[in-house]
């Protein structure tokens, strides 16, 4: 993907971002966010209990979990443009979980710009569109429609 600036993204509404390469979710991941969250549901981290009662065959990962990951994948897509001071999680206008994501299945992000303006204050709203895909399933995992306020560095081309 060619390097983003504030100017380049303007007119880049509509445009595909990029896709971040594929990361494996571990039960070992599915554990730590459990213990950081407290959401210890037994279809999450209790591996033999999922394996024969769960509905997936075996434990799941957290759709929170999930979600959370949009965030250092947009990253590594290089999302932010180049000279941004601080990108800030703004919210988000709509997400969906579709598919349950097994432990050890690998997702990665496809990133689409849906919106790109300059507020008053000279920072940016950015809205994109973030469809975590599972490797080898017909449904991605989510689809969330992110925003981001992004503050401009002083090297930055705006």
């Amino acid at each position: 993907m060619t390097e983003l600036t504030f100017d380049s993204l303007g007119g880049m509404v509509g445009e595909h971002l990029g896709t971040s390469s594929w990361h494996e979710v571990t039960q070992d991941a599915v554990n730590e966010f459990a213990n950081c969250t407290g959401d210890r549901q037994w279809i999450h981290i209790d591996v033999e209990r999922a394996k024969k009662e769960s509905p997936f065959g075996g434990p799941v990962a957290h759709g929170y979990l999930t979600l959370s990951l949009v965030a250092s994948m947009s990253m590594e897509i290089g999302a932010v443009p180049k000279g941004t001071a601080a990108a800030l999680n703004y919210g988000l206008d709509k997400v969906r979980f579709l598919a349950p994501v097994p432990v050890g299945a690998k997702l990665r992000l496809h990133s689409k710009l849906l919106g790109f303006e300059r507020k008053d204050n000279g920072q940016y709203l950015m809205k994109a569109e973030n469809t975590m895909e599972i490797e080898g399933a017909d449904k991605p995992a989510l689809i969330a429609e992110s925003l981001a306020v992004l503050v401009p560095g002083p090297d930055a081309q705006t």
